[in-house]
């Protein structure tokens, strides 16, 4: 395949040594690679310095909205895909956005994620139906400043282009990712907010469960919907409790 010299993939990694070397060899059609390494002290660092097109780059982690635009400084194109170090491009997506014109650079590309729970891919439980403008131009966007769930910012004359073929996210290789994403992710959303509260904790929590499970027809997912269910009851619960001690606090 042709190498895409128009657009450089950007990537923030911590402790990714499972899943970087997939990734990164869906990208050897790229020129220019940059991943933003967050202090990882696995062999993520290794793994990566073996592929010539990659730029590493260490540096704090700031949030995820933060540190995804503070990863793209260091891109040589303006054009930006942006991956997370457990996604990977199909033969099928490489070859569509190599045959991108990219002349517009108000326009943002609209890319259909697959995502995976021990090797199956999750149709429902909110994991389905997910879309995820990951193509853009930095002259003109950018993701916001959430610490957690970033995306990028458009405009009111934003084109938005979706894309024919998706693309594969390993979400989940091991029951215990759930529980550290809890620790971790309620730890980020709970910074400089509060909720005083203690019912709405428990109402959000609740909710949580009853959307993934039955809204999003997350009982077709088997016993993998379940887990998706319990891990949204409890990061909804953990994020929320965080607030109300923050709450407490003040």
């Amino acid at each position: 395949m042709t190498k895409i010299d128009n657009i450089s993939c950007v990537i923030i990694s911590q402790n990714s040594e499972a899943t970087i070397r997939e990734t990164l060899d869906s990208l050897k059609s790229f020129s220019d690679v940059v991943i933003y390494s967050n202090n990882s002290t696995d062999n993520t660092e290794n793994i990566i310095k073996n592929y010539a097109n990659v730029t590493l780059i260490n540096g704090d982690f700031l949030g995820f909205g933060p540190t995804k635009n503070r990863a793209s400084e260091y891109a040589k194109n303006s054009w930006i895909l942006s991956l997370d170090s457990d996604e990977r491009l199909s033969e099928k997506l490489l070859k569509e956005l190599q045959e991108l014109s990219l002349n517009d650079t108000k326009e943002v590309f609209v890319l259909k994620r697959d995502n995976f729970f021990l090797n199956k891919e999750i149709k429902h439980s909110g994991w389905g139906k997910d879309f995820l403008i990951r193509l853009y131009n930095k002259s003109e966007y950018q993701f916001n400043n959430n610490m957690v769930h970033e995306y990028i910012q458009i405009q009111e004359d934003t084109k938005q282009t979706k894309l024919k073929n998706s693309f594969q996210h390993n979400a989940i290789q091991n029951v215990n990712q759930f529980l550290q994403k809890v620790i971790k992710y309620s730890d980020l959303a709970a910074k400089d907010k509060k909720t005083c509260s203690l019912t709405l904790v428990i109402l959000k929590a609740f909710f949580a469960f009853f959307k993934t499970y039955f809204l999003q027809l997350g009982f077709l997912d088997g016993w993998r919907g379940l887990v998706i269910a319990i891990s949204n009851f409890n990061g909804k619960f953990f994020r929320y409790i965080k607030r109300y001690l923050n709450c407490k606090k003040s």
